[in-house]
């Protein structure tokens, strides 16, 4: 049994601390290129990307964190990713405010944002919609990300963000959470995930 607690340990460790490089090396250029033109945003922009940085590091040893803390590290990445599509990006949240206490695994709605812009956003000449929405249903937490796009089959279950969803789901809740990800209407991809609400 202490053999299993320890390789589950590992492998949250190994599935939870990943940030994209080309995310960061892209942030990084928005940077400097801002540096001269917009000193005060460019400072602005450093403390957001230190902050999901720190939050990374952090996701090590934390199994958990309240949703309010993953959405303030979302709204930074979000911030960033302005940056780089300015009006081809827009967002859209609609949270339930009761539902900012709920436990959450950390940096694992991040993940999904960064997987709707990556694979639909920044495929996408005009852009499109980013939407997040947090609701409960019935005793479960449904968090929502949707994206302007459509769902190809690379995207089902072979992309890192979405292997490791699934990966870490399935070792903190053992098959008590729900992880999915779908086409719906013509032009939107939805991922949901649905956990037991923690009391």
């Amino acid at each position: 049994m202490k053999l299993e607690s320890t390789v589950k340990e590992l492998e949250l460790k190994t599935i939870k601390s990943h940030i994209n490089p080309h995310f960061i090396f892209n942030s990084l250029n928005s940077i400097r290129a801002l540096v001269d033109e917009n000193p005060t945003r460019a400072r602005r922009a450093i403390t957001e990307l230190s902050n999901i940085l720190r939050s990374s590091m952090q996701a090590e040893k934390s199994e958990t964190v309240t949703l309010e803390s993953e959405l303030d590290i979302v709204k930074d990445y979000l911030a960033l990713e302005q940056m780089r599509f300015e009006e081809r990006l827009k967002i859209e949240m609609d949270i339930e405010k009761d539902t900012l206490g709920q436990q959450v695994p950390p940096m694992m709605l991040q993940t999904l944002v960064e997987n709707s812009i990556k694979h639909g956003i920044s495929k996408l000449v005009n852009g499109g919609v980013v939407r997040i929405v947090s609701e409960f249903k019935g005793d479960h937490l449904e968090l929502l990300v949707q994206n302007t796009g459509h769902l190809n089959g690379n995207m089902n279950g072979d992309g890192f963000g979405i292997k490791s969803t699934q990966d870490r789901l399935n070792l903190m809740y053992q098959g008590k959470a729900v992880f999915e990800i779908r086409n719906i209407g013509s032009n939107m991809v939805e991922s949901k995930i649905s956990f037991p609400v923690v009391i």
